[in-house]
């Protein structure tokens, strides 16, 4: 009898580390989005806050939000 596996998720690599800090608030970033070539920083409560804005003209989005559910 063969039993099938489910592939993991491919594991997002974490780029982002507890030195970089929010533009907006100073608390740790976790979500990096790149705007007229310039990369802007924001923890998990600002970049929900600004994403819609900031997708519309942000040319990459790095999104690290999972691993505060990690960390639980």
């Amino acid at each position: 009898m063969s039993m099938s596996t489910t592939a993991e998720p491919a594991v997002l690599e974490y780029r982002l580390t507890a030195g970089d800090r929010c533009d907006s608030c100073g608390a740790q970033a976790y979500i990096a989005a790149e705007v007229n070539g310039s990369e802007l920083l924001f923890c998990a409560h600002h970049g929900r806050k600004y994403e819609e804005k900031l997708r519309a003209v942000a040319t990459t989005w790095h999104d690290e939000t999972a691993r505060l559910a990690d960390a639980r």
